[in-house]
């Protein structure tokens, strides 16, 4: 695990993922999508926000769609860049480059 480098921003992913799936919570045919892409019953989703990879699946939802993500930055006051930088970082790891 990872949590010891940078706590802030394993908090500010955890945050924003937390702000995702309460926007999509908002959003039912949204979180109907998600849900049958990525195969988490929507009774599950507790669970999964408990869970390892809770972050990746939530922003990578977000960050996949530029429809979806426009809606969620727009309703949210979020710049895109913040999901898109977010998303680099759960991907490639923050192996010192910085976007």
């Amino acid at each position: 695990m990872q949590h010891s480098e940078n706590p802030s921003a394993a908090t500010a992913e955890h945050e924003l993922a937390v702000a995702i799936l309460v926007w999509l919570a908002s959003e039912p045919e949204l979180l109907s999508r998600f849900c049958a892409l990525t195969g988490v019953d929507a009774g599950e989703l507790r669970a999964l926000s408990e869970g390892d990879g809770f972050e990746a699946a939530m922003i990578g939802f977000i960050a996949g769609h530029e429809p979806t993500l426009m809606a969620f930055c727009n309703d949210n006051q979020i710049a895109p860049e913040t999901i898109t930088r977010a998303w680099q970082k759960l991907e490639y790891g923050s192996g010192g480059n910085d976007f």
